[in-house]
């Protein structure tokens, strides 16, 4: 069976031009055309824990290979970064009061490859066992930042081909602890370099940036 798949298989990877690995290729979504570029989807396992982190990859509509990998975050704590995909900078959106995805004209792949990351282990699809180990669903900054530094590190191995990409950590309100957090984890525990970061509505302070922010 696998050698009548192949050639179908190496026939989409050439179409999309992507080279991840072949169990992550999401092959098919509702209302989203997944033949003009590649998306993956997977888990990275964190070690000695419970936890798996999910990603969503879309890679660039543009030259996958050459244009820089941002890496997004939704905030919260608790939202999942999927939010961001299916309605604000996603290759596919739905709008508020529909119930259908269009194309999104302002995808921030049409440039970039985008990496959604859901985090901490728990939120979204990403897991964590509470049952057989509850201190594995609990968190701070750093902890959080720590299971992110693993991810990253672990996610470049599995995906080589963007180990020399221009790397830029992005996201809106919580993330506004995530993303310096995590680049200050990269500067300082790894081998990893980032070109720079963006914060949209950032927290930056629970005291000041959260509820008293709003108002």
């Amino acid at each position: 069976m696998m050698k009548l798949l192949l050639p179908f298989i190496l026939g989409v990877l050439s179409m999309v031009q992507a080279d991840g690995p072949v169990e992550d290729l999401v092959s098919r979504l509702p209302e989203m055309d997944t033949s003009t570029f590649a998306m993956y989807s997977g888990f990275i396992p964190i070690p000695s824990s419970s936890k798996r982190l999910h990603f969503l990859l879309a890679e660039s509509q543009g030259d996958w290979k050459t244009d820089p990998l941002i890496i997004w975050f939704n905030g919260g704590p608790g939202c999942s970064s999927l939010l961001a995909f299916a309605t604000e900078n996603g290759p596919y959106q739905m709008s508020a009061g529909e119930s259908t995805f269009h194309v999104n004209p302002q995808s921030w792949n049409l440039k970039a490859n985008v990496l959604y990351i859901e985090q901490p282990a728990g939120v979204g699809f990403s897991y964590c066992n509470y049952t057989a180990n509850p201190k594995d669903c609990e968190f701070d900054d750093m902890t959080q930042s720590e299971d992110t530094l693993t991810f990253v590190t672990a996610w470049l191995e599995r995906y080589p081909s963007y180990k020399d990409k221009p790397l830029y950590i992005s996201g809106e309100s919580y993330g506004g602890i995530y993303i310096p957090y995590l680049a200050w984890q990269l500067a300082h525990n790894s081998t990893v370099k980032v070109t720079g970061f963006m914060v949209g509505n950032g927290v930056t302070n629970w005291k000041y940036d959260t509820t008293p922010a709003t108002i």
